[in-house]
Formats: C-alpha cells, structure tokens, sequence
C-alpha cells in the first residue's frame, strides 16, 4: 500500500452556496464520493472528510468547512498531521481564467487570483503542490464575488457539469498513474 494521498476540494459551507460557481471544487468531491462509496462527513482538521482506497492507495477526500479564503487552514492541519509529502496533494478549484467546461491540472503554480488556493499557500508556505482547475468563465463585472457567489444558468451548469465528471475522472487519474500522466491525459483540448 503506498502512502495516503488528499484531495482537497474547495467551496464555501452552507446550503446557500449549494449549486454557486465557487463551490465547483465540493461537487468534484461529491462526485469522487459517491463513485467510491466514500462517505465525507466525517468532522476531522476543520474539515469534512472520508478515507478509503482506491488503487491500493490510500485516500482521503478533503472539504475545509471554513469560507473559502481560510481554506488553508483545514489543508496545512491535514498535511500536518499526516507529514504528507507535497506531491501527496491535490487541490481542486474553480477558475474565472479558464472558459467553462474547461480542465486544467498542473503540479504546482501561483494562486492565480483565488483566495482559497492563495490561503493554502500561505499556510504552508510554498505553492509546490497540483492543482485541478475547473474553469467557470470571466465576469463581465471588475467585483467578481457576485459572480462566484452564483449559480450558473442552464446552459452554462450543463457545461460544468460535464468539466466536474471530467475533473472527477483526472483526480483518479492523478491518484493512480500520477501527475505526469494525468497532465498528459487531461490537459489536451477539452472534449466538451
């Protein structure tokens, strides 16, 4: 059995942020959790979480339960903890710089602008670590917080749903075959 690996997935807590654009990374989570029957309620490092394995890997999928901007501080207890080796992380956010429907990942980079990956690495001080982005579109407004804090309309959710299932096959990728391949695998042009 090699090491644990975590995937974090960000958002905001609460009902009201349910189907917003900024919650993209809970619902690649959810949906990570359901196809691996993992069950993410468990109340552990300010987070919601769930372990389990999935090829002979062990797995923890990570929900911090603070606002987005303080996300680091579920994140850096985790790591913490376990001692996890940075290259053990996955991140997973949305991003106004990608159209959506778009995927990217990468095995590390900047924060690129959003407070939730920019709180990560503060916390643990370096940004050495992967990151799926799932892309949800520019604002037409300079306030992007409105926009995120929204729920999408029809055509643009029927995009994003496909880019979550998309996101959720890449994280699975990463897990098994690792940053390079899932990369490789993923970051062609988007089939959507």
């Amino acid at each position: 059995m090699d090491r644990l690996k975590i995937v974090a997935g960000l958002g905001n807590p609460g009902q009201h942020y349910i189907d917003t654009r900024h919650n993209i990374g809970f619902k690649v989570l959810d949906l990570l959790a359901k196809e691996l029957a993992i069950d993410i309620t468990k109340r552990k490092f300010g987070a919601r979480s769930g372990s389990s394995e999935f090829a002979d890997k062990k797995l923890m999928l990570l929900k911090p339960w603070q606002l987005m901007n303080r996300s680091g501080q579920a994140v850096a207890k985790a790591i913490g903890f376990y001692k996890l080796p940075l290259s053990e992380l996955l991140v997973v956010l949305d991003d106004m710089a990608l159209e959506p429907g778009k995927i990217r990942i990468r095995a590390k980079g900047s924060a690129g602008g959003h407070n939730g990956l920019t709180d990560i690495i503060e916390r643990i001080g370096t940004d050495q670590f992967a990151r799926l982005r799932v892309g949800i579109g520019q604002s037409d407004k300079p306030d992007s917080v409105d926009y995120v804090l929204a729920k999408p309309p029809k055509n643009q959710r029927q995009l994003l749903d496909k880019a979550i299932e998309r996101a959720k096959d890449a994280v699975l990728c990463w897990i098994e075959f690792g940053i390079a391949t899932a990369m490789n695998k993923f970051n062609v042009v988007d089939e959507i």
